[in-house]
Parts: structure tokens; sequence; C-alpha cells
């Protein structure tokens, strides 16, 4: 049962962002922002296939434990992409709000990401190990909560000071994604049913990708 509804769901959740994606970036009519969202769409449908293809290979045929070194490199690739998937994110809020200047932030935020990628790429990770060490699983996701936190202040305030109604909850679906991604994070392999917060956790970044496919829709409309 777990393998049919998890199947049924994750290729849902793949299909909607890469096609809202792909649909933002077309039609973007020359909104840098919308185009931007579109890529960042893009980017975490594509991430996150990496891992889930081979999760929903394993679930339907040979099982977990027979996928490890193919689920490790799919999270591996997905822990890059959703990096690249909140600087995509930063640059929305700059192009939406019209930001100018600002260094401070932006290198802090490039900062963050790097210091993120380059902890991935450590040997410790264990990536293709069953027991991967949860203390390089921490590591490696500071700089990212940091980075997390960063985008959600940005849109919170920026949000509130412009009244814009379209993005006022873009910040909390940043909150909730990571609320629901720091418990996997710590107690899943001690806990494999907390695993499951990872749902509610895709079902966040859908609502931020479908908060800029609607504000687009309505843009449009307006024009």
């Amino acid at each position: 049962m777990q393998a049919i509804t998890e199947t049924i769901f994750d290729v849902v959740y793949l299909t909607l962002v890469v096609t809202v994606g792909i649909a933002m970036t077309i039609k973007s009519g020359g909104e840098k922002q919308y185009r931007l969202f579109g890529i960042m769409a893009i980017v975490l449908g594509a991430g996150d296939s990496f891992h889930l293809v081979p999760r929903m290979i394993a679930l339907c045929t040979a099982g977990l434990d027979q996928f490890t070194v193919a689920l490790g490199v799919g999270k591996w690739v997905t822990s890059i992409t959703m990096t690249v998937f909140y600087v995509l994110l930063y640059y929305v809020w700059r192009n939406r709000y019209h930001i100018v200047g600002r260094r401070g932030t932006t290198a802090a935020v490039y900062l963050l990401a790097g210091a993120r990628i380059a902890l991935c790429l450590f040997p410790q990770n264990g990536w293709l190990s069953a027991s991967a060490p949860l203390s390089w699983g921490i590591y490696r996701n500071l700089p990212f909560a940091a980075l997390g936190l960063l985008v959600i202040a940005l849109f919170y305030r920026s949000a509130k000071e412009a009244g814009d109604r379209a993005f006022r909850w873009m910040w909390l679906t940043i909150v909730l994604s990571f609320g629901f991604y720091i418990p996997v994070v710590l107690w899943a392999d001690a806990v494999p049913a907390i695993g499951m917060l990872m749902i509610p956790k895709t079902c966040a970044y859908v609502w931020t990708v479908l908060i800029g496919y609607r504000a687009m829709k309505e843009g449009r409309q307006a024009d």
C-alpha cells in the first residue's frame, strides 16, 4: 500500500512542479521574477527526481535496502539542487521588490549556500552508506537552515511592507518546509515513521511554486 500511495504522490508532485516551472519560464512575458521562479521550480523537480525516482523503483521492486547507492546519490544531488533553489528564490525576492544594493545580504546568501554545498561534498557524509552519520547530517544542514531563515525573514518583511497579498504567505511555506524537514534529519533513522513528514514538506514546496504561478496569472489578467 505504501509503495502505491507514495509512488502516485511522487509522480503527481514531480509532474506538477516541472510542468508549472516550464509554463512559468515560457509564459513569463519578460518578467524576470517569474522566469526565475519557473527555473526555480524546474530545479526543484529535476533535483528531487534524482532521489524520488530510485525510491519509487525501490518501493515497487526489491525494496529500499537494495537501492542504497542510488538513493544516496539522489540525496546528494537533491541536497545541492535545494541549495540552488533557495539562491534562486533570493533573486526572486530581489526582483519582485526591486531591491538594489544589499551586497551584504547577497554575500551572506552565497556564503551560506557555498558552505552548504562544500559540506555536502565531504566523504564523511556517507552518502552511499546505509548508515550515514547523523553528525554530518547536522553539519551540512546548519548553513542550509540559516539560508532558509534569511529568506524567510526577507519575504516576511518585504511582503508585509509592500502589502503584497500574492506573496503574503511565501514566508510560511518555507517555515513549514523546514519545520517538517528538520525532524526527519534528526530522528528519521531512529524512528522511520518520522520520514513520512517528507510528504507535508513536499506539499509546502508545491505551495511555494503555486504562489508564484498564481501571482503570474493574476498579473497577466490585470494587464
